[in-house]
């Protein structure tokens, strides 16, 4: 078998088979075809797409290229969540906190940040002494004793879907529906859950702006859960605003925190209790969507959730009294509040742009390497819709620097007050 006839096969529009998938991945992993051949592929790929079983195979290829979790000790259904990203979006925090508290185990492996997108990980690193990097074996232990546990991966999980993504972003086959689709699902099912509830983001602070982006991708991922034998489904929801009203990172532990206290952002509550819903659905938990947000407002209300929470961060090494006292976290030196320059109503707030904001206060990174500013971010008091007179303050900036005036310059391009704004629906579509 030669790569250059893998390579033409593909380009000519023809379907590789799982033994021409599989050369390919072999000799990514082990450095027998060079760079120039892979992205050769990658980019035949790009404009042909994949059939359903080609993207099956290209994803379990993934998987067998590196370490698959075995979690069978772990009792029970495991049930994961994956988000598409966005600003904002902390929805992993409460939900493994809620969907734990109704007796499902969650295995989370989450991942960081990079760009204007915040990552899970980096935010429970906010919480002093939170270890976001524990053995296989303590993760499996956490797990069947606390019912959760939110960590890094492994540094041999999906191998080959780290060569190939390092070569996507320098060859501009980034937005691939089925290289996208295949990187998410080698990770989630290397990962050893049972059952997955994918949240698929659409609109301006979304890498799919369209909904019929965002369904191509979900119909993709939900394809492939099912070929590989994982319960998976997706949710299609909004990211033209900032989710919630706190962007980074101790300001989103807050956010979720307040959020297992019954005290949380609308928009937020919203999306985390459907996503949480179809997660015990799937775990057996409840029957109907309406079950099990009933049994999940419960344990909001009784405080189970939020004992979930805290038990996983003591169980990880982190100081539980952040659960009352926020002030353990770092705190920016300066709060300075961002004011409406008009009388009217909130029309547009870029997403995007609100994040990029945050991040060149140090919430976020340029690069990899960055060091994160944990205290710092935005915290909205206005949204899209809601009214202003000129002179009210639409948000807080926290900074560890007083000139912000970079910031406050994006802020101006990035929020626009009219008449009337554009409503904008949390949920927009379920794919199973």
């Amino acid at each position: 078998m030669r790569m250059v006839d893998i390579i033409h096969n593909k380009r000519q529009g023809g379907e590789l088979s799982k033994e021409e998938i599989k050369f390919y991945l072999d000799g990514l992993v082990n450095g027998d075809i060079p760079d120039y051949q892979v992205s050769a592929l990658l980019m035949a790929i790009y404009f042909n797409g994949m059939t359903d079983e080609e993207q099956t195979n290209l994803t379990l290829g993934m998987v067998k290229s590196g370490d698959h979790l075995d979690l069978s000790a772990i009792p029970g259904i495991k049930v994961d969540k994956h988000s598409t990203g966005g600003v904002g979006d902390k929805v992993s925090l409460p939900l493994a906190a809620l969907v734990a508290s109704a007796g499902i185990s969650i295995p989370m492996i989450s991942g960081r940040g990079l760009g204007h997108t915040g990552g899970t990980l980096d935010k429970l690193e906010a919480i002093p002494g939170y270890k976001v990097e524990i053995s296989e074996e303590d993760f499996i232990k956490q797990v069947s004793k606390e019912k959760l546990a939110i960590i890094g991966a492994t540094a041999n999980i999906a191998p080959a879907d780290k060569k190939i993504y390092a070569l996507r972003d320098v060859t501009d086959t980034v937005d691939s529906i089925p290289l996208i689709a295949s990187s998410i699902m080698s990770k989630k099912i290397a990962s050893g859950t049972d059952a997955l509830v994918l949240d698929i983001k659409t609109g301006t602070g979304a890498f799919m702006k369209t909904l019929d982006q965002a369904t191509a991708l979900a119909e993709a991922l939900v394809a492939i859960g099912k070929h590989a034998g994982v319960k998976t489904m997706a949710i299609i929801s909004d990211m033209n605003q900032p989710l919630g009203n706190k962007i980074g990172n101790s300001l989103e532990i807050e956010e979720s925190i307040d959020l297992l206290k019954g005290k949380g952002p609308k928009d937020l509550e919203e999306l985390t209790l459907e996503i949480a819903a179809y997660m015990l659905i799937f775990g057996e938990k409840a029957t109907t969507i309406e079950e099990a947000k009933a049994i999940l407002k419960e344990n909001i209300a009784n405080g189970s959730a939020l004992d979930r929470f805290k038990a996983m961060i003591i169980a990880q090494g982190g100081d539980g009294n952040v659960i009352e006292d926020y002030s353990i976290m770092p705190q920016a030196a300066y709060q300075i509040p961002y004011k409406a320059k008009a009388s009217g109503v909130i029309s547009k707030m870029t997403a995007d742009e609100v994040g990029v904001a945050s991040m060149l206060l140090g919430g976020g990174r340029q690069k990899a390497e960055d060091k994160l500013d944990y205290a710092v971010g935005i915290e909205l008091y206005k949204k899209v819709g809601d009214s202003v007179n000129e002179g009210d303050d639409v948000l807080m900036i926290y900074s560890n620097r007083e000139d912000v005036s970079d910031v406050v310059a994006l802020l101006d391009q990035s929020i626009e007050i009219g008449e009337k704004a554009e409503e904008y629906q949390m949920i927009y579509k379920i794919v199973e």
